[in-house]
């Protein structure tokens, strides 16, 4: 059943357009007929969303257009404010679940918003936004699926945009229209931190994943908005360009010809945009030492006059600011750059004032600002949002679904990728007599979920609903007798027929996960040898967001799985190692033998090339070709 508000929406703003007009002081533009109150208000008309957005935004005051251009962090701003300065957009950032994080509290936080929207005097809904870029990963309780770089392993685009729809739903079901997703970078360097949100290293395959997913979240009904990002070339900055403290490659300076950024960064753009991508995030980083928030030649004239993208574009969280200390220069800059929205993200009173100073003295023109509002009104009425601006509770039980976790469990079986697979270790007995299992990735749904889960920079332990492997294993092979201890510590006279060590990176996000050394940590490695010493046969999985270097600890596995970040469906594991379906991912990034032979144009030009190329991976039928060992390092 749709809200109560949402039934009375219409009449609540035709009303109030009528009440409204009457008190308008210049009732030259704002004293409507009823045919044009109809253009604008009614939901069932007739009339282009053109004609209905030319008609609502000839009533709007300079105040009201540039609160739609204002995207406020939820944190920083009440519903009530929401309404005095008509403010266009709310998101919520990676921390910015409310308490207690859950549905129901999701849905009272956006629609309270929403409801103050609509008590404007024109009543346009806001748009709210959030990163669901594995899942909904912010809502405890949604289904989280295997970050972009265990998806660029499937290469199967179908199953990319089931999970935009799936991703679509949950959000949805809590109010939310707005998904700052796919990123669609070409990750050059994989020691970025913001590798495992990137399908691929591969132009082709990085367009044709993005592409499916703006398909799954915007085709179905309710619509979802995608958002392709970072405009442009966020994965392929210089190491130590960064200006942000501790980040090395984040926001940092793209140092190439245009050429090269039009040939590797800009098709993944295209095709999103083809695709009918309704909003488009600028990256942080900087072209050749200029800020792309105020790069006017790839924003107006490229993606927008070029490329002919119609909807609107947003900033990045305070990316404005990167500009110039001089925060009036900075708004004029990206505005007229072609910037249509701007996550504020918490002093919004500051950004409005400067920027209505800046029409008010002419430094930003009105054309401007009205070629900003209209893309923002045009993506609402496409979206349905006047016409339901409100949760869809019709999608509450999508949630978490089973439906949704057994699509989650396909990608995870179809993104891992089978490094080594010696003695016909793989696939394993589920009668085994004996299996060992070690390491916190095998009990730790958080590990197995990564950055944007719960938090902005993931968190470890199981605090959400889903299987981690070592319940997935104890699912698919309830006869096998299964020891657990997360250290490895065993009987030292009683040797497993099997063992699984479970190793790999802690979670991060962003900047923060930017690393010069993807090494194996001395720990993981250390429990790699434990585990060799207690099984016959050793089964290593790895849980990470990008390629590590794990020359040292590969010839002591018998097998050995990249698993990426899977999420919180575990099973999708076990149902590979046990032979229930084959392995038949592939890599969607070369592997390093060595931390020197990054970035990736090292990998061809030092030592004996990578360890595995890209498109690398075996099924359980494969003979393994021998890997070509390396003298030396390069």
């Amino acid at each position: 059943m749709k809200s109560s508000l949402s039934r009375f929406f219409p009449i609540v703003v035709a009303f109030g357009l009528m009440v409204a007009c009457q008190a308008s002081p210049t009732p030259t533009l704002l004293a409507p007929t009823l045919t044009t109150l109809h253009i604008s208000a009614t939901p069932t008309s007739t009339v282009s969303i053109a004609q209905r957005v030319d008609d609502l935004l000839a009533r709007m005051t300079l105040e009201e257009k540039i609160g739609q251009m204002t995207q406020v962090e939820n944190g920083s701003i009440k519903p009530s404010d929401v309404t005095a300065k008509f403010i266009g957009s709310v998101l919520s950032g990676g921390d910015g679940a409310p308490q207690p994080n859950n549905q129901a509290a999701w849905t009272k936080m956006i629609n309270d918003y929403q409801a103050a929207a609509v008590k404007t005097r024109l009543g346009i809904p806001l748009i709210y936004g959030v990163d669901a870029v594995h899942g909904f990963g912010g809502l405890n309780g949604a289904t989280i699926f295997p970050h972009n770089i265990g998806l660029g392993a499937t290469r199967d685009a179908d199953l990319v945009r089931r999970i935009g729809r799936a991703t679509a739903e949950e959000m949805t079901a809590v109010g939310i229209y707005w998904n700052f997703a796919p990123v669609v970078a070409v990750p050059q360097d994989v020691r970025w931190g913001r590798t495992y949100e990137a399908f691929s290293e591969n132009t082709g395959l990085v367009a044709q994943l993005g592409a499916a997913y703006v398909h799954g979240l915007q085709d179905g009904s309710p619509k979802v908005a995608a958002t392709p990002k970072h405009f442009i070339g966020d994965g392929g900055t210089t190491w130590g360009t960064s200006r942000t403290e501790n980040y090395q490659l984040d926001q940092g300076d793209m140092q190439v010809d245009e050429s090269v950024l039009r040939q590797l960064y800009l098709p993944p753009y295209k095709a999103a945009i083809d695709a009918g991508a309704k909003s488009v995030m600028v990256s942080f980083s900087s072209w050749n030492g200029v800020k792309m928030h105020a790069q006017k030649k790839l924003i107006a004239e490229l993606l927008k006059g070029e490329l002919g993208f119609n909807g609107f574009v947003v900033s990045d969280w305070a990316g404005i600011n990167q500009i110039t200390n001089n925060y009036d220069d900075a708004i004029v800059t990206s505005i007229n750059a072609g910037l249509d929205m701007i996550m504020v993200p918490d002093k919004y009173g500051v950004f409005i004032d400067g920027l209505t100073r800046a029409v008010n003295t002419g430094r930003v023109p009105m054309s401007r600002i009205d070629d900003a509002v209209r893309r923002i009104l045009t993506v609402k009425f496409e979206l349905g949002l006047f016409d339901h601006p409100f949760a869809y509770s019709e999608m509450a039980s999508t949630v978490g679904s089973d439906a949704h976790r057994q699509l989650a469990r396909e990608a995870v079986r179809k993104s891992l990728v089978l490094l080594k697979n010696e003695n016909n270790t793989l696939p394993l007995a589920k009668d085994s007599p004996l299996i060992y299992i070690a390491g916190q990735g095998a009990d730790d749904l958080g590990m197995q979920s990564g950055g944007w889960t719960l938090a902005w920079q993931g968190t470890v332990g199981n605090r959400q609903p889903g299987t981690t492997i070592l319940g997935g294993i104890q699912q698919v092979a309830p006869k096998a007798k299964i020891s657990y201890n997360a250290n490895g510590k065993f009987d030292e006279k009683i040797i497993a027929d099997v063992g699984i060590v479970v190793v790999g990176e802690q979670p991060y996000a962003e900047g923060r996960g930017d690393s010069a050394d993807l090494s194996l940590s001395k720990p993981d490695l250390a429990l790699i040898d434990t585990m060799k010493a207690r099984s016959k046969n050793l089964v290593v999985i790895l849980l990470s967001g990008r390629p590590l270097t794990i020359t040292d600890a590969l010839p002591k596995a018998d097998a050995f799985v990249a698993a990426w970040l899977p999420g919180t469906e575990g099973a999708g594991i076990a149902d590979v190692l046990f032979g229930d379906y084959d392995f038949t991912g592939k890599l969607p990034y070369m592997w390093q033998r060595f931390n020197t032979q990054l970035p990736a144009h090292a990998l061809s030009s030092r030592g004996c090339g990578p360890l595995f190329p890209f498109g690398f991976g075996l099924s359980t039928r494969d003979i393994a070709p021998p890997i070509p060992t390396c003298p030396s390092q390069p």
